[in-house]
């Protein structure tokens, strides 16, 4: 279980981006972060990972907490079986090579992600959503009991980010705590239990489906946005979309098209 009390920081003198902040996340739960750009996410999530020592309040955690940045790039040649070792960094002694049960460790946590296959391969030249993965297989070498992710499905692409969130939604199911922030409310309505909206004087804690909704959205960025439900094959999906306005967007094209090409859109 991770548990915050009191959690406040700031940066020098200047304004609170949190303050007086409760939270606790349990095992199996999701806790999606919220908020527009600069409100100070990452340094929350960074408070909540014990990597910045927060200015007021206490943040702890029952277990191990493995940390995945927003990205990562690197230029160097190692392979995804050493990138994943050196989530084993801090049980290494020092001027040592991980050992056997180190790499036994690495390599069962990329199967647990599905990346083993991937073990020889250099970690530079991945994708996207196969470097995420592999970021993921390092915080979980330590089997820690709470995941933090910033932003885990930035600059991916569709296939991708739903492999990611797959991958946490599973994770949540086998038990281990999620933290995650995501720019996409409807990745915190598809797999999140607890949300925090950080807005610009208040934050906003409560149940994922119950707190994210379009009118707390359209507050939240300052711009109109809808909150809906879609028919998938397996059942209803939620969905977010902004307001470009009228005469914008897939509706004008429709409409364009329904009137230079007749027949050829179905409604």
């Amino acid at each position: 279980m991770l548990e915050a009390r009191g959690l406040g920081h700031r940066y020098g003198a200047g304004s609170w981006l949190f303050r007086d902040l409760d939270l606790t996340v349990a095992g199996g739960e999701v806790l999606a972060v919220l908020g527009p750009n600069a409100r100070g996410k990452t340094t929350l999530l960074t408070c909540l990972a014990g990597l910045r020592r927060p200015k007021e309040g206490t943040a702890r955690c029952e277990g191990g907490v493995g940390y995945v940045p927003q990205s990562h790039d690197s230029q160097h040649r190692f392979a995804v079986l050493d990138m994943v070792a050196m989530g084993r960094a801090r049980l290494v002694r020092s001027w040592t090579s991980p050992g056997a049960q180190d790499l036994e460790a690495a390599w069962k946590a990329m199967a647990r992600v599905g990346i083993d296959d991937l073990a020889e391969r250099p970690y530079a030249a991945l994708s996207g959503g196969q470097r995420q993965l592999v970021l993921i297989a390092r915080a979980l070498v330590c089997d820690p009991s709470v995941l933090i992710l910033d932003e885990p499905c930035a600059a991916l692409d569709l296939r991708n980010q739903r492999a990611v969130l797959l991958m946490v939604d599973d994770l949540s199911r086998e038990g281990i705590g999620i933290v995650m922030t995501t720019h996409d409310p409807g990745h915190a309505l598809s797999i999140a239990t607890q949300a925090i909206l950080m807005d610009a004087e208040t934050i906003s804690c409560g149940r994922a489906c119950e707190l994210v909704n379009g009118q707390t959205l359209t507050e939240l960025y300052r711009t109109p946005i809808h909150a809906t439900t879609v028919m998938a094959p397996f059942g209803e999906r939620a969905v977010v979309v902004a307001d470009f306005g009228a005469g914008r967007g897939a509706a004008r094209t429709v409409q364009q098209l329904t009137h230079t090409e007749k027949g050829t859109v179905k409604s």
